[in-house]
């Protein structure tokens, strides 16, 4: 009994140490199998680390950098698949050549880097909301998308209304020439001339009469003002019609052919379409792929290339096709702008029947999708330090001296529904009163800044008052609308900074 007593007292510790080693296995095991478990979830998964400044990139200062690269890829995703919808379009799915295209359209479409991006972006724009809300309680972004647009069916049976064009009539002529009588004073030439105080007040009239409107040439001796096309592009300006126009000026965005699928056998055998280049960016669109035929065009776009271009800020040179269409397509009765960011999907014959003839305007454009106070503009792009404040200061404060007044929607909507618009799109009857505004609304940018959501409105409001009787027909349709017509996309990341004057 002694001795049994013994053996079973001196084999506890060993039974002890026996659990004591299975359980160090078993937790080896289970951590082994965590980080095994870890190491999978992470690969198929990727990394999210919850801390906010680690996931906007701010360690070692990297924040900006890594949303220029975001942003970087983000343009390049839509410029590549917008060249091979193009690609599709031109072949057509059905060919060889259309199914491969559409099958590597499909893989590029798939690729990590694309939906990694999205996704970083979405989270970003995100978290950015909620400190917003934090500390500024700022209202949550506006989802703005397209509207239906009841276009007609075809363009076969499109009529101009009877006496459509009878709008106000009057007799319109442009100052072409400066010329100074004392040979001392020295003039320094300008597109836009040396307009008085006095010229800008009596242009606003309805009437016949001389106005300063661009292509002001400067006396002899001095250099040339600018916007120089060629005569061969003159000749072929002179013949058009119908317009749609555009522009890049400064390399400052990609190329975007109208959808040809929309655009029917009438309009592309009638109407011109016309791109206003300069040289860098033709080299630029040339070096990418993007080179005129020997009829000068890319796709349906006819390339108009400007020498000695008129302003330094390109901004404001792209203002001269934009505005002053009638100018320089003199026999033109109808004109289509779009902006570079934006790529046509409807027929330019559709356009102007459902935009002028349906609703017997003479221009129309759409309002701003989230601004409709000047105001609320002015602080918008000081905010975003999109000019000089000064200068906006400045032509802010001379139009509240002549009569601006914040919007309000039960006072002003009758006359207009928004005074800030959204000039990407802009469609317009070459009748005197559309030729007059445009001249008017050129003039204001010419004066101040590139801006020109900022002078619409006083621009407008002072033709109508200063004309009682001498009805001015403008339509300004929803944003959605403007949005139903073309695809957006994001302009090219160059910055062109405003003038420090």
């Amino acid at each position: 009994m002694g001795s049994y007593g013994i053996i079973g007292e001196t084999s506890r510790p060993r039974r002890a140490r026996r659990l004591g080693r299975a359980w160090k296995r078993r937790c080896s095991l289970w951590l082994f199998s965590l980080s095994l478990l870890s190491l999978v979830y992470l690969a198929f998964f990727g990394a999210r680390l919850p801390f906010d400044s680690l996931h906007h990139g701010h360690v070692n200062g990297k924040f900006f950098a890594n949303e220029v690269e975001k942003s970087k890829m983000r343009h390049a995703n839509d410029y590549i698949s917008e060249d091979i919808d193009t690609l599709l379009e031109g072949q057509g799915s059905h060919t060889s050549l259309g199914k491969e295209i559409s099958v590597n359209k499909s893989k590029f479409q798939n690729l990590g880097f694309a939906s990694d991006i999205k996704n970083n972006l979405s989270h970003a724009r995100a978290d950015s909301q909620l400190k917003g809300s934090k500390h500024s309680r700022a209202k949550s972004r506006k989802r703005h998308v397209p509207c239906e647009v009841g276009f007609a069916e075809s363009v076969d049976n499109l009529v101009e209304p009877g006496n459509y064009l009878n709008f106000t009539k009057f007799s319109l002529e442009y100052i072409t020439k400066e010329e100074t009588s004392n040979k001392n004073v020295v003039i320094e030439p300008r597109f836009g001339g040396h307009q008085t105080l006095e010229q800008r007040e009596k242009s606003f009239y309805a009437r016949n009469q001389t106005i300063y409107c661009g292509f002001v040439q400067a006396p002899e001796g001095y250099r040339g003002t600018g916007f120089d096309l060629s005569e061969k592009d003159g000749e072929y300006m002179a013949s058009c019609i119908v317009v749609v126009s555009s522009c890049i000026f400064g390399n400052s965005d990609f190329l975007r052919r109208p959808t040809s699928s929309k655009i029917g056998t009438y309009s592309k055998k009638n109407v011109c379409f016309m791109m206003f280049l300069d040289e860098l960016t033709l080299k630029k669109l040339s070096s990418e792929g993007h080179v005129p035929d020997d009829m000068g065009n890319i796709g349906l776009w006819r390339i108009i290339v400007v020498k000695n271009l008129p302003y330094a800020d390109m901004r404001k040179t792209g203002k001269v096709p934009k505005f002053l269409s009638h100018r320089l397509f003199p026999s033109a009765r109808y004109s289509i702008w779009i902006d570079s960011k934006m790529r046509l999907h409807a027929d330019p014959m559709l356009i102007l029947e459902y935009f002028l003839w349906r609703t017997r305007s003479e221009y129309a454009i759409s309002n701003h999708y989230d601004r409709h106070c000047v105001w609320e503009e002015v602080l918008q792009n000081k905010r975003l330090n999109k000019y000089n404040h000064t200068v906006i200061d400045e032509q802010f404060m001379f139009y509240q001296s002549d009569g601006l007044l914040k919007f309000n929607e039960s006072e002003h909507s009758s006359v207009l529904p928004s005074f800030v618009p959204e000039g990407s799109f802009i469609v317009r009857a070459h009748t005197p009163m559309s030729n007059l505004f445009s001249c008017l609304w050129f003039n204001e940018v010419n004066r101040f800044t590139s801006r020109d959501q900022l002078s619409f409105a006083y621009t407008f409001l002072k033709l109508k008052r200063m004309n009682p009787g001498r009805p001015f027909y403008l339509n300004m349709f929803k944003d959605c609308e403007r949005r139903a017509i073309g695809k957006l996309f994001h302009h090219k990341l160059v910055d062109h900074p405003s003038p420090v004057l």
